[in-house]
């Protein structure tokens, strides 16, 4: 079997992330199997570039308990909870469990391979901790200390790695630090399962001031001001506005530092249609730019099913900044649904203004009364080409932003409830969301500062 480096596992790794491909076509390239490409990803997304590192770690008895108590409890697979501990194979976790339900504890603990060692230990070693007999008051004593110190460290570790969603050596000896007044740095280390020249590097970092620590409070507030839609890369622009100019990669790390992802997901859209008609001709033919406001408008019609019931939305969206400048819901596709969101958009014409509004050839759009408006105020009827949806791609791709953003992030407690984070959704889309093309402004600020200014 080809062995891979650190390097080209990386290079597999990205490719999945940026939709190159899935694991089956990705393992067919590669020459290995699906599975250990959903390893590395999963390996990547846990602990990022050092999960894909080779991992020669002697694991502890507490250790392998702790990883199979996980697993009977939070119900993840092999496969995701070897990438949560960093444990290269798998099947590694499959034998212990084996092991445990065959031969009970002793069965984890670490066989020495070869002969037995013929040297005698020294009297340093001896005389650290005395031998009490067992069964004595002071052998008991000791072996409750022993828990009681386990208890406070393992509590101590889950506090801390709360946020950050992963233990890392940083963390433990910030734990260890904390309870050395308590017990021996020297049982510590041997419950965190690190060397004593691991906690010590570490110590000595411990009091240094965090260079980032300013930049890291600006990514939380970003981040959950934009309810976790924001990934590194407009993370960064938002702190270049607030005046911290960093590499985005930097902000990444940082980000995987604090335990922060974007929770958005792209899925595909497919918007509710009516029957087909001849009405229009493609006016606009997939010219998306304008110059100036209310020169090029695109509409169409979207449905959402929650809690057993249906809503339509009926939004118009301005080419020139992308800005949805009137919009209505309902609970069915009837014509009123288009009609109120025309009635306002007209609201916003200026004498003199010639307006393209294209849609597709849905039956809304077909309507006597629909084209008696648009002639009524010289607005320019286009529609799009049977079965063409990249005809209004701008607005197939606002649908897909929303339902990413919205439908698929949060959760909603009724019909109501969603029908206001819609409109909350609308006013952040329109005033706080930037977007590369508008120079990094949102579509309302773009509005007032660049068109203002021109």
């Amino acid at each position: 079997m080809t062995k891979f480096t650190a390097e080209k596992k990386l290079e597999v790794v990205q490719k999945y992330l940026n939709n190159v491909g899935g694991y089956r076509f990705l393992s067919k390239i590669y020459g290995t199997t699906h599975n250990t490409i959903k390893k590395w990803v999963l390996q990547y997304q846990y602990h990022g570039v050092e999960g894909l590192l080779k991992n020669y770690t002697n694991y502890t008895v507490q250790f392998k308990l702790d990883v199979l108590n996980y697993m009977n409890e939070q119900g993840t697979s092999l496969y995701e909870t070897a990438a949560i501990f960093n444990i290269p194979a798998p099947t590694t976790i499959s034998t212990w469990k084996l092991k445990f339900e065959t031969g009970g504890l002793d069965a984890l603990k670490l066989k020495k391979k070869g002969r037995p060692s013929m040297k005698r230990e020294t009297k340093k070693t001896e005389s650290r901790k005395p031998v009490q007999a067992e069964g004595t008051v002071e052998a008991l004593q000791a072996k409750i200390e022993r828990l009681e110190m386990e208890n406070a460290y393992f509590k101590k570790v889950e506090c801390f790695s709360s946020n950050a969603g992963k233990i890392t050596n940083k963390i433990k000896a910030q734990v260890i630090f904390e309870l050395k007044d308590q017990y021996e740095v020297v049982d510590l280390v041997e419950v965190a399962d690190i060397p004593r020249s691991t906690y010590y590097y570490w110590e000595k970092r411990l009091h240094q001031v965090d260079k980032y620590e300013k930049v890291k409070e600006a990514i939380e507030e970003i981040f959950h001001e934009h309810k976790g839609r924001y990934g590194y890369r407009r993370i960064t622009k938002e702190l270049e506005k607030r005046g911290f100019c960093h590499d985005p990669k930097t902000i990444n790390g940082l980000m995987n530092e604090i335990g922060l992802k974007c929770l958005v997901r792209m899925k595909k859209y497919h918007s509710y249609k009516g029957n087909v008609g001849k009405i229009a001709p493609n006016v606009l033919n997939r010219d998306f730019s304008a110059e100036k406001m209310n020169q090029k408008w695109v509409t169409d019609v979207t449905e959402f099913h929650l809690f057993g019931e249906k809503r339509y939305l009926s939004p118009v969206l301005d080419l020139c900044n992308g800005e949805i400048i009137a919009y209505s819901v309902m609970k069915r596709p009837v014509y009123k649904l288009v009609g109120d969101m025309l009635d306002q958009a007209i609201e916003r014409l200026h004498p003199g203004d010639q307006v393209t509004l294209h849609s597709d050839q849905g039956w809304h759009y077909q309507m006597k009364q629909y084209q008696k408006t648009l002639e009524q105020y010289q607005i320019t009827q286009s529609m799009s080409r049977k079965g063409n949806c990249l005809d209004n791609a701008v607005m197939e791709n606002f649908f897909g932003l929303l339902k990413s953003e919205l439908l698929y992030l949060q959760e909603f407690d009724s019909i109501e409830h969603f029908e206001q984070e819609l409109a909350d959704y609308i006013y952040y889309y329109n005033h706080k969301r930037m977007k590369a093309k508008l120079k990094d402004l949102s579509p309302v600020e773009y509005r007032t500062q660049v068109l203002k200014v021109a």
